[in-house]
């Protein structure tokens, strides 16, 4: 598979263990759901919130870029709380953000399955594969009621592994998590030591085209994004005269725009004016997004847009510490009883590994060329700028599920 107009994934979100609503979419329901709801509509709405607050301990001390999937991280959580204790398991479910007296804990479940499950449904315009794999050392003898379940809601796999030989199981897992992302993601698992005894590993891979694809022969070459108001860089802009849905929010000091894929997904992009990203992000909420899914309108629009290739790796421990999680990392904790059996085996360490890039190109495949909307006649003194010159926002979601499959902040394009 060559590279692509825009590939996104998160791979090497694991847990090792050791011996001692979205935009451009209709609002979700407020009331009690339909009895026919998808499960799904249990979960997404958490996933939003928090991939938020998540977001907002990263930037606190993440200085650049900022790439993270909200589903794989929600979905590792949510998957090893089935091998957890009953209060961890609670605790675990509280922290993703879910209130447990309105939606059992079955029912979140039931959710992630269903969402898995719908994401998973093959799509002749995009790809989008999201899986997990448990690897346990062969001296654990797992529960199987617990791989059972696993499997059953949440897909996942288990294999044994000798993590005596640390490094060439870390070498294993890294090729395997190379071949679910297609070579994408590259040693994407931090180093093993030989008390490890679990890698519980989530990757998604996403792959798409534009449904008005830019073309390279626009491409400003050497244009300049300005990491701050001081510092400016030499990256090529993309450049198109194109209908997108757009507004300006004086409220929040800031530029919202929706860029639909050919296939069932969309990118919402978020400029702040010179100045406001830490007053954006701060105000950043899911009744902000609810509101700009009604307010955003078609435009004519002289767009620039970086080519930008970005990532992030991030010890997650300390910062789930702080939104809740916080008996994941207390040595004392039986964790992983659920899974074992056996108590005092608990997280050493919780990773994410995330990439995200955009380019002009597009896959082999033509059906983007068929969805062009251009007017007949366009008047390009009449078209407003929308000029990402400088760090902005993120937002990757798949339209079917309202589910948020990627967060980023773009402050050097080239830095992926």
């Amino acid at each position: 598979m060559g590279p692509a107009w825009l590939w996104l994934l998160g791979a090497g979100i694991l847990a090792s263990a050791h011996g001692d609503a979205g935009p451009g979419l209709p609002p979700a329901p407020s009331g009690p759901l339909p009895e026919l709801a998808p499960a799904y509509r249990q979960v997404t709405p958490t996933i939003t919130s928090f991939a938020l607050r998540l977001y907002k301990q990263l930037a606190a001390g993440t200085p650049g870029n900022i790439c993270f999937s909200p589903v794989s991280i929600s979905t590792t959580l949510a998957l090893l709380s089935l091998g957890t204790p009953a209060g961890t398991s609670a605790q675990i479910l509280r922290g993703l953000g879910f209130n447990l007296t309105e939606t059992p804990q079955a029912d979140i479940h039931q959710g992630f399955q269903s969402l898995l499950r719908t994401l998973d449904l093959p799509s002749p315009k995009l790809e989008l594969k999201v899986g997990n794999s448990l690897f346990l050392d062969k001296q654990l003898r797992p529960r199987q009621s617990f791989l059972d379940r696993v499997r059953e809601l949440y897909g996942a796999l288990a294999f044994s592994a000798n993590f005596t030989d640390s490094a060439t199981t870390r070498r294993h897992i890294n090729d395997y998590v190379r071949k679910q992302t297609y070579g994408q993601v590259v040693d994407g698992l931090p180093e093993l030591t030989e008390d490890t005894l679990m890698v519980l590993l989530n990757y998604i891979f996403f792959k798409a085209k534009w449904k008005h694809p830019f073309h390279r022969y626009q491409t400003q070459k050497q244009d300049s994004f300005f990491v701050n108001e001081r510092t400016p860089l030499r990256s090529p802009l993309m450049h198109q005269k194109e209908m997108h849905r757009f507004l300006y929010d004086p409220e929040m000091t800031c530029t919202v725009l929706q860029i639909e894929f050919s296939g069932n997904a969309l990118a919402l992009l978020i400029l702040p004016d010179p100045g406001k990203m830490e007053q954006v992000e701060a105000a950043l909420q899911p009744e902000t997004l609810r509101k700009w899914s009604q307010l955003l309108r078609p435009s004519l629009l002289d767009l620039h847009l970086p080519r930008f290739s970005i990532s992030g790796t991030y010890n997650l421990g300390e910062i789930l510490s702080h939104i809740g999680l916080t008996d994941m990392f207390a040595l004392e904790a039986s964790l992983l009883s659920g899974i074992t059996g056996r108590p005092n085996k608990t997280i050493s360490r919780v990773s994410h590994k995330a990439a995200m890039g955009m380019s002009e190109r597009g896959t082999k495949a033509g059906a983007a060329s068929g969805l062009l909307s251009q007017p007949p006649a366009l008047n390009a003194t009449s078209a407003p700028q929308a000029h990402f010159n400088r760090p902005f926002l993120v937002l990757l979601w798949e339209v079917t599920t309202h589910s948020l499959l990627f967060l980023g902040k773009v402050i050097n394009p080239a830095a992926g």
